[in-house]
Order: C-alpha cells, then structure tokens, then sequence
C-alpha cells in the first residue's frame, strides 16, 4: 500500500509560525531562541515547523527578511534613494508597539552567534548591500556597504542606546542631515544644499 504524503502546511499557519518566531528571536538569543518554543506558541508541533521552515536557520533568515522588506524601501525610493532611507531610519519612535518589531531587534540579540552572524552576514549582502549597490550608478559594492554600516550604526545609537542627541523626529534637521551623509557617500554632489548646521 503506497505511503499517503503528509499534508502541505497552510499558508496562514506558516505565517503564524513566521510571526511567532520574529516576536522570539526579537526577545531572545539566536541560541535562547527553540524552535519547540516558537511552535508551543503557535500551538502546532515542531515537526511542522521543520516542514515549513527546513532548520532554524531558514527560519530566522525568514524572520530577518520579513522584519526588513527592504525591496519595498528601495521600490519607493524614486530617484531619491538617500532621502528614503533617511526616512526609514528616523520613522521608529520610541514609543512603538510591544509586538512591532525592527531587523535591529533581532540583529542586535543574536549578534554573539556564530551562527546567527552568518546568516545575518549572508542576509545583508544579499538583501540590503546588494540591492542598494545595483541602485547605485557603477554597482559600488563597497559603497553600499559603507551606507548599510552607517545606518545600522545611527539606529543603534537611536533606536537601543537612546542617545538623545539622535532621536529627533521624522522631517526634521536630523533626517537632512543622514541624507546628505547618505547622497555623500553615494557619490552625488551635496555643496549646494543649504540649511544644514553643523551642529
């Protein structure tokens, strides 16, 4: 008698699974981090989650991508990609929902795995530092990578250390003063802007 194939695992469970494992790995370590826990949350058995996922890697590479949606930054960038990135980074407030979480949540929890690290290190290049560089004229990789290191250096000193000298609000002189920084290291001229102290 042929072996009936187990059934496929819904959509909305899959999403479910994914939801409670962005709120796990942005809570907890990579290593604190069980995937016997994340079904317990979703009320399902942790063979599902091997059978919608693969590995725990997979499933926090998910969690990272879900978290960044970074092709919909880039899609609604224009010709202004300094500005919509800007934008990105001043628009978390402090005050955001408990179960709103950023890739920096999760980043920052697991950045003492080795493991972890090498799936954030493979994510970044190909999610954020890639996608950024084919917007850049010449592909400059190294560039797109100086302008993820630089945005994930402001928003940890925002949005975890809470250095208040950076936690101005989204359209003020903060924000002009990451896109200038951003068009800088992008290559366009920023001499004729005006406006900006520097202070």
């Amino acid at each position: 008698m042929a072996r009936k194939s187990a059934p496929q695992p819904t959509a909305s469970t899959r999403d479910r699974i994914l939801d409670a494992a962005v709120l796990r790995f942005a809570r907890h370590s990579y290593e604190e981090t069980k995937l016997r826990d994340i079904a317990s949350d979703v009320g399902v058995d942790v063979a599902y989650v091997h059978r919608c996922f693969g590995s725990k890697q997979h499933l926090f590479a998910e969690a990272l991508t879900a978290t960044t949606q970074f092709d919909r930054i880039l899609a609604s960038a224009g010709d202004d990609l300094a500005g919509a990135l800007a934008r990105k980074i001043v628009t978390r407030n402090a005050a955001a929902n408990a179960n709103e979480v950023e890739p920096l949540d999760i980043v920052i929890r697991s950045l003492c795995s080795a493991e972890a690290t090498d799936v954030m290190r493979k994510f970044m290049l190909r999610d954020v530092i890639g996608p950024i560089s084919r917007k850049l004229d010449d592909s400059a990789t190294r560039r797109a990578a100086l302008i993820t290191a630089f945005l994930a250096g402001v928003s940890t000193f925002r949005n975890v250390l809470r250095v208040e000298e950076l936690r101005q609000a989204k359209g003020g002189e903060l924000e002009k003063m990451i896109a200038k920084a951003i068009k800088w290291m992008i290559g366009e001229d920023t001499t004729a802007e005006t406006g900006l102290s520097a202070t």
